[in-house]
């Protein structure tokens, strides 16, 4: 039985802390909780009594070394701010652990340097949870392309849309500092360009992008007319006439979280995201050239009235589409199964010569269009064999964010950048 200590008991952690302490009991046990907020930490607790299970040790943050030296864990799960990842990812493999990181598996050159050479150093071993390479739907079009449907692939279609709900999300917590996240093109967008790569079978080679804020923060909302604005929602009149405004105390698991977390390090999950401070996009314009010569537009944007995506592949001999509708959700609002869930998905394929056809993939219940269940059977189940290969490592976990990080320099520069140029070594 493995042995896990799981550091940031937010909202992301409650995925792999209710997996661990039910359907996979009989394989893991955790031996530990850290974080800098003991109140969320009691929480962690709380939800695996409830599950039949003893209290573990908590950590503070500043415990770490202290966590591994005295409960001596196995791996390390690490769901942490995105700008720490790297600390306690190195941190473990030099205690002798190895690590499963949320992604993005980091947001900037030198803290992915770092996480490299650590694992050269040690020899440690790094898995990123790319929940959505198992979603039946995303795994089918990896089959479909493997297979030659529709020849070898030419250019790619990637059009990303966050809701009004789980978009806005993004610029009422940490998220909206990018020093915190490495803004939407790293955070979230590691998930889709981890889906190109993992669809292509290729790597990114030049990256250029454009972006900019333009619905969220105050000086947007002013210029549309709003002149009632607050810092934060709770307890607060004019949050009531916002339909952005996030309620956290009707939400027990909000609540406990966040709202009675406060008092220990201040930190407010339900600011306005018409507020000043933001400095991630909401608008975002990217175009990839691959090594196997395929090219790639893509766009996010953060405020649309639906959720999900329409991608589409130009191949040789014909065209593959699929549309994506997921159900909202805000992030630690108790809806855990609702991350990700579908409401629509439609797969087309165009030959080049004879009649399109629909390409059905059977529906399947759970976070991330069923790729939650999936992902953590083959993270803490018994080992299966997966041809999709399907589970992402270090490797997987830095060519997703060298997109986005490259996208970021284009940003700032106005010009491409070369992945190359990047100041980044993967190991062979």
């Amino acid at each position: 039985m493995k042995k896990y200590a799981l550091v940031g008991t937010g909202g992301r952690a409650g995925l792999y802390i209710n997996a661990i302490a039910t359907d996979f009991s009989v394989r893991a046990r955790w031996v530990a909780f850290c974080d800098t907020n003991r109140v969320r930490m009691a929480y962690a607790n709380r939800l695996i009594g409830a599950r039949g299970h003893a209290p573990v040790t908590l950590y503070h943050a500043q415990e770490f070394d202290r966590m591994i030296a005295e409960t001596r864990p196995d791996v390390v799960i690490v769901t942490s701010i995105d700008r720490t990842h790297h600390h306690y990812i190195v941190r473990a493999m030099e205690l002798g652990c190895d690590v499963v990181s949320e992604k993005p598996m980091t947001i900037d050159e030198d803290k992915c340097q770092a996480i490299l050479d650590a694992i050269r150093r040690t020899g440690r071993q790094l898995r990123v949870t790319f929940n959505y390479r198992y979603a039946p739907h995303h795994s089918k079009i990896r089959e479909l392309l493997a297979a030659g449907t529709i020849g070898e692939v030419f250019s790619v279609h990637f059009e990303w849309l966050l809701n009004t709900q789980h978009g806005a999300d993004y610029f009422r917590r940490w998220h909206r500092d990018k020093r915190n996240s490495g803004g939407l093109l790293v955070h979230k967008s590691t998930h889709h360009f981890d889906l190109v790569n993992f669809w292509l079978g290729s790597e990114p080679e030049t990256v250029y992008a454009q972006g900019d804020l333009r619905f969220y923060g105050r000086a947007n909302a002013e210029q549309r007319g709003i002149t009632d604005f607050y810092a934060r929602c709770h307890q607060n009149p004019a949050a009531e006439r916002d339909p952005f405004a996030l309620h956290m105390a009707p939400s027990p698991t909000l609540r406990a979280l966040y709202l009675e977390a406060e008092q220990e390090d201040g930190y407010f999950r339900d600011k306005s995201v018409f507020d000043d401070g933001i400095s991630i996009e909401d608008v975002m314009g990217v175009m990839v050239r691959y090594k196997n010569r395929a090219i790639m537009t893509y766009s996010l944007n953060a405020y649309l009235p639906w959720e999900g995506l329409n991608v589409v592949f130009n191949g040789s001999q014909g065209r593959l589409e699929m549309k994506l509708v997921e159900k909202s959700y805000v992030n630690g609002g108790g809806e855990q199964a609702q991350e990700g869930a579908l409401d629509e998905c439609d797969i087309r394929v165009f030959p080049m010569f004879g009649d399109a056809y629909r390409v059905d993939v059977p529906p399947q219940a759970g976070g991330h269009g069923g790729g939650d269940r999936v992902m953590l059977n083959d993270l803490f189940g018994a080992p299966v064999d997966d041809p999709l290969r399907r589970a992402a490592g270090f490797r997987d976990g830095a060519l997703s964010i060298m997109t986005g990080i490259a996208a970021n320099r284009s940003l700032r520069t106005e010009a491409p950048v070369k992945i190359s140029a990047l100041a980044i070594s993967l190991p062979d």
